[in-house]
């Protein structure tokens, strides 16, 4: 089956399997959030990028065993389950040094721009881009067999950059950041996994950049 990444809250999770790492995308929660399984093939070490909500169908996607447990921003709905996917699987948490003081489970591996992190043998480069909160970040995977994989939280979402709330001077620091760490510097190529709904690519958004500048959200 071909992934599509359009997973239903209480619907069954999409699997895409790379050269060298596999993406479990699935659904929860009252705010449709997205979490993202990644498992790497050769040591089948695990990361679960925002344990958001419904601790057991989180637990459920696992399995037997997770090594980390990353929180791309502050924003409750995306740590809702944390505390119980950690209580139960041991799993480190991790999140931006700037967000971490907004999460009520204690962060254990603080991340800075520039950071690299490992699932098993495979390596994500983190980027932190201010605007939706203070330290949002995202994960980027860059497939040494095909394109890059970006988990974008809630920066970045087909149609736009992420919830500014009317205030100018978030927005033009999220989308400077979105420009310069991710469009500047990514190929149309690069697949988005954001933190609600479906689904892009750089190269569907790139046209619109001017837009949403122009329009300031």
């Amino acid at each position: 089956m071909t992934y599509h990444g359009a997973v239903k809250v209480g619907g069954p999770p999409d699997v895409r399997e790379l050269a060298h790492l596999i993406i479990t995308k699935v659904a929860v929660g009252p705010y449709d959030n997205n979490a993202y399984l990644l498992r790497c093939r050769a040591t089948d070490e695990q990361l679960l990028i925002d344990a958001a909500a419904e601790a057991p169908v989180l637990l459920e996607t696992v399995g037997d065993e997770l090594a980390t447990v990353v929180t791309t921003h502050r924003h409750h709905d995306h740590w809702g389950a944390l505390a119980e996917v950690v209580a139960t699987t041991g799993a480190r948490t991790a999140a931006g040094e700037h967000d971490a003081e907004g999460i009520d489970v204690p962060t254990e591996l603080l991340l800075k721009d520039g950071d690299k992190l490992l699932v098993g043998q495979a390596e994500l480069t983190v980027r932190h881009l201010v605007g939706h909160t203070p330290g949002a970040i995202v994960l980027i995977y860059d497939d040494p067999q095909g394109h890059q994989h970006v988990f974008t939280g809630d920066c970045l979402f087909p149609g736009g950059v992420g919830n500014t709330w009317g205030d100018p001077e978030a927005f033009r620091t999220l989308f400077r950041d979105v420009n310069e760490k991710i469009f500047d510097v990514l190929p149309d190529e690069a697949w988005v996994y954001p933190g609600h709904g479906n689904d892009t690519t750089l190269g569907a958004e790139r046209p619109h950049l001017d837009e949403w500048r122009e329009r300031g959200w």
